[in-house]
């Protein structure tokens, strides 16, 4: 396995090889989870990548599937190995979106859809600052350092020369009236929306308010899609306490679909850029 895919994909890659596994021995994830004595719910996270993954745990999978071929066993152990390593943001503490984070790090695009907020891979720091400040009232200095920090590493994919992620965004007007900050700030921020949006791998569309109904109109959500077919596309849908991340083919078309649906109501490309830069005039004034 390439040494540059970062953990959260590793165990990822090792979940689905498990799952494959149980499924050969025609076994049900409450059957393996009985005959190992543990909860049917850390076999199913276990298969999503959404938990950590130790040799040991490999080890007694491959035991209840009975796989014999000792090379199998030894990869599915590295992958294990592999998958323990810690990605860039572990340097930042407890980040309560890390799963997101790692599945950001190695997409090749990313399509998202935000009804309230500039995207974060687009923000300006000052921006992030007075967001993260308003949405967290109750946070500290430093743990609004740390997000901020976090945000802004985040954007190294954005600009990136030598293997940028292929963003498409789709933001709702409100997002651009919502006055973050105060009105200088969200100039800045708007013209830095416009200067990002032209560069080759970026794509922005906004949403008019006179567009009324849509298919996004019931909040945000990101698709993440990798450049190793093996690896399946992810909805993410970010909740207040958890997050939800959905992997199913049928789930993935229906969020894609609505995601085209955004596409053709919103503003194409030159509008987009004429629009934002017509607000920021405004917060000028």
């Amino acid at each position: 396995m390439a040494s540059n895919v970062n953990p959260t994909v590793r165990r990822r890659r090792l979940g689905q090889e498990l799952r494959r596994l149980r499924e050969l021995k025609g076994m049900t994830a409450e059957e393996v989870a009985e005959r190992l004595l543990v909860s049917q719910s850390k076999i199913s996270r276990l298969e999503n990548g959404r938990r950590s993954i130790s040799q040991r745990d490999v080890r007694d999978l491959c035991g209840v599937y009975e796989v014999q071929d000792h090379r199998v066993v030894d990869s599915l152990m590295q992958m294990a190995k592999d998958s323990r390593q810690q990605g860039w943001w572990h340097a930042f503490g407890d980040i309560p979106y890390s799963v997101y984070i790692g599945l950001e790090t190695d997409a090749a695009s990313l399509r998202v859809y935000e009804p309230q907020v500039v995207p974060g891979l687009l923000q300006t720091r000052s921006y992030a600052e007075a967001l993260i400040n308003g949405a967290l009232p109750e946070s500290a200095v430093p743990d609004v350092e740390k997000r901020v920090g976090v945000r802004l590493r985040r954007q190294d994919r954005i600009n990136s020369t030598d293997n940028p992620l292929r963003l498409w965004a789709v933001v709702d007007e409100a997002a651009l009236r919502r006055v973050v900050g105060n009105r200088r700030l969200m100039r800045e921020q708007l013209e830095h929306l416009v200067e990002q949006s032209q560069l080759p791998h970026v794509t922005v569309q906004v949403l008019p308010f006179d567009m009324g109904a849509h298919p996004g109109i019931s909040g945000h959500y990101a698709v993440l899609e990798f450049p190793d077919a093996s690896d399946s596309s992810v909805v993410y849908i970010e909740g207040v306490t958890s997050d939800l991340y959905l992997e199913k083919a049928n789930d993935v078309q229906r969020y894609s679909v609505m995601y085209e649906h955004l596409r053709a109501q919103a503003l194409n490309v030159d509008q987009t850029r004429q629009f934002i830069a017509e607000i920021a005039k405004e917060y000028a004034r």
